[in-house]
């Protein structure tokens, strides 16, 4: 199928690359992004020449969450929703990197928490805003940030919707490693040729089985995903939403 909001292509290694490619909107995704990042990772999973995937952002940011603004264009019927497009991110036999420069926000951050590796540029940050935005996080991806950063760090950085620099993230172990943007790609290029070196058969085993030693496990979160309907938006949210795009302080702060 053809694809409009990212770019892919193999390596003859089989290396698979991804990128989010909606630079303008600070790769935020929206439901042609969800649905066909969804495609290609459920394409990926079984395709026998594919050995590693390296997941980008085009541009300044690796993804800025949802998309606020909507779809845009006409109307498809969805074929993923943000948590089915994550677990097949998540759930993917293959070994997946992500390659994280400015904003992993909310969605972003999910997708990034679904990556077995995370690399990141010094000026990469991360955040989980929803609670600025009048919203909780989804039941998937709350599940996702506990996996991801632990309880704590969880409840610290969801309440307050604090940004993560790279360095804090490397401190809590969400990110592998720190690297300064003209050493990234030797990074890269170091994380995938250790991958490489793994048996495909053995790593997917692997990947599979270590379900069991996590808490929450992949099937814990996403049994919650049938209940993970679309926010229906109260006051808190409309007048989060509203103050983001306005560009103010939401009428719950105080200075």
């Amino acid at each position: 199928m053809p694809f409009t909001t990212i770019a892919h292509d193999l390596s003859p290694r089989g290396v698979a690359t991804i990128t989010l490619n909606r630079p303008e909107r600070g790769n935020a995704l929206n439901q042609a992004a969800i649905d066909e990042l969804g495609e290609l990772f459920a394409q990926c999973a079984v395709h026998k020449e594919t050995r590693v995937i390296v997941l980008r952002g085009a541009g300044k940011h690796f993804c800025a969450g949802a998309d606020l603004g909507g779809r845009g264009g006409e109307e498809i019927p969805p074929r993923f929703t943000l948590a089915t497009m994550i677990e097949a991110v998540d759930i993917c036999p293959k070994p997946v990197i992500a390659v994280v420069q400015g904003a992993a926000v909310g969605g972003g951050l999910a997708l990034a928490s679904a990556c077995d590796v995370a690399l990141a540029t010094p000026e990469a940050f991360f955040s989980m805003p929803e609670t600025r935005l009048g919203m909780a996080p989804s039941p998937v991806l709350s599940a996702l940030f506990v996996r991801a950063f632990g309880y704590r760090h969880f409840r610290r950085y969801g309440f307050s919707g604090e940004r993560i620099s790279a360095a804090r993230a490397f401190e809590m172990g969400f990110v592998s490693e720190v690297r300064a943007a003209d050493q990234l790609e030797a990074g890269v290029a170091a994380v995938v040729d250790a991958m490489l070196r793994g048996a495909p058969g053995a790593m997917a085993e692997l990947k599979a089985r270590v379900e069991d030693y996590v808490a929450p496990s992949a099937s814990t979160i996403y049994n919650h995903a049938s209940r993970d309907f679309k926010h229906e938006r109260g006051l808190e949210a409309e007048e989060g939403v509203a103050a983001f795009r306005e560009k103010r302080d939401p009428a719950w702060y105080r200075p």
